[in-house]
């Protein structure tokens, strides 16, 4: 293959700096600095980010990880919201904002003003992705409407994150996750059986947003590969919310029926819960019928795979109550690591409920570098989640830390814009960065 020699002397310097295994340091500045030809897999990539929060700060991170250079612009004095989100806090600095916004630099610019709003619009020229969450028709009132990014930026994706979409009676709303929970219906399936409807311990609609709006950036990037124009996508919390009801859903569509509320259960699969155990709790996830058969016999009753009400998994759903009680009264009498062992042995797939940090200081975390390190300016050296894609040619690098309000405006400015030290002072002066 041609390119193999290239791409192994690329791998060699672009490997982040290791002290050991889930310790990794922001590489050097040569390297934070490589050419576009870098074997990361959006390398050369300009993304201009406008976004506050979660949706689109997780977004740009994502095309961050793999390689696009992220200019993240704030709002001078300011920032974006989460800069103020805590405790807990590294130092200065919110755990939110440092969660969201690595591999991105970082800069300052107040677009209430007509020259913040002109300097947008250059660095719109010079980009290949935008990405904004602004209320309905901003970008427009600051002279970045569909004219000019068809006339002035052609080969821009602009992609902008909603609350309810650019259509329907809603479509001037803001959105917010928890309210997008309630709304679509996620929250009248989550929680107990006769309990109230209950959120999801993370903002599972902003999150789900993000990364629906980074597929939809890839995708319109391919397209221009082929030859079309830049083109603007849109993704709204809204129709994330939809789709994210997936297969209860689809059950609902087509059965007519109201979706139930199941705790820790499954709408389609019994036994498939959590458990209490002598001394703690269990997830268990018994498939299919052959899994059933041997998670009785495994469990000392054999009997329950020959019973008409459980032979079949759609006979275990009607009688779900009843399988249920056995199962739980047969696991309460051992404790949960036995159980596991046993059931683990005979194929049958089940694990402890951990904590959060459990999880995150389990050997499957260290082995998958999902928990790193990262060297801050202010905050100094703090643990984050790794990056959870995996490439075998084009890895994905940490190559700035979250970045310090407006720490890398002037640099930006002098590389991107051609600004030169005069210039930018006296934008300074006068609170435009």
């Amino acid at each position: 293959m041609r390119n193999k020699k290239i791409v192994e002397q690329h791998l060699s310097g672009w490997q982040p700096m290791r002290t050991e295994r889930g310790k990794v340091k922001v590489m050097d500045e040569k390297a934070m600095n490589a050419p576009a030809s870098s074997p990361c897999a959006l390398g050369g990539l300009r993304v201009l980010d406008l976004t506050r929060v979660l949706a689109g700060p997780l977004c740009t991170m994502i095309l961050g990880d793999m390689g696009a250079e992220v200019l993240k612009v704030e709002q001078p004095g300011r920032g974006d919201d989460t800069r103020a989100w805590g405790p807990p806090f590294q130092g200065t600095e919110a755990a939110y904002f440092l969660g969201v916004n690595r591999n991105k630099r970082g800069i300052t610019l107040n677009l209430k003003e007509p020259r913040g709003q002109a300097i947008l619009r250059e660095f719109i020229k010079k980009s290949d992705v935008v990405i904004e969450n602004f209320k309905f028709g901003t970008m427009a009132g600051w002279g970045c409407g569909p004219d000019f990014m068809r006339q002035q930026a052609p080969q821009v994706i602009h992609c902008t994150i909603t609350g309810y979409s650019s259509r329907g009676p809603k479509h001037t709303f803001p959105g917010y996750d928890f309210l997008l929970q309630a709304e679509s219906g996620l929250m009248s399936i989550t929680g107990e059986t006769d309990g109230e409807a209950m959120k999801m311990g993370v903002a599972i609609v902003d999150l789900c947003t993000g990364m629906y709006a980074a597929i939809a950036i890839l995708g319109a990037l391919n397209a221009r590969n082929r030859g079309f124009p830049g083109q603007q996508v849109e993704v709204s919390l809204y129709t994330t919310a939809l789709s994210l009801l997936a297969n209860v859903g689809s059950n609902a569509l087509i059965s007519g029926k109201p979706a139930g509320r199941y705790g820790n259960g499954h709408p389609n699969i019994v036994p498939y819960r959590s458990y209490r155990c002598s001394d703690a709790d269990i997830a268990l996830t018994v498939g299919n019928d052959g899994q059933f058969a041997q998670f009785a016999a495994a469990v000392g009753h054999p009997e329950w795979a020959t019973d008409p009400r459980f032979t079949r998994n759609r006979d275990r759903v009607v009688n779900r109550a009843a399988i249920d009680a056995l199962v739980e009264e047969t696991l309460a009498r051992r404790p949960a690591d036995e159980w596991i062992k046993t059931l683990t042995a005979v194929g049958v797939p089940c694990t402890r409920i951990n904590t959060v940090l459990e999880a995150l200081a389990a050997p499957q975390t260290a082995a998958t570098d999902m928990v790193i390190d990262i060297e801050h300016p202010t905050a100094g050296l703090f643990r984050s989640l790794g990056i959870p894609m995996s490439f075998s040619c084009t890895p994905g690098v940490v190559r700035y830390p979250p970045p310090v309000l407006g720490e890398h405006t002037d640099a930006v400015l002098k590389e991107v814009l051609g600004l030169d030290e005069e210039e930018i002072q006296r934008l300074r002066a006068d609170r435009i960065i």
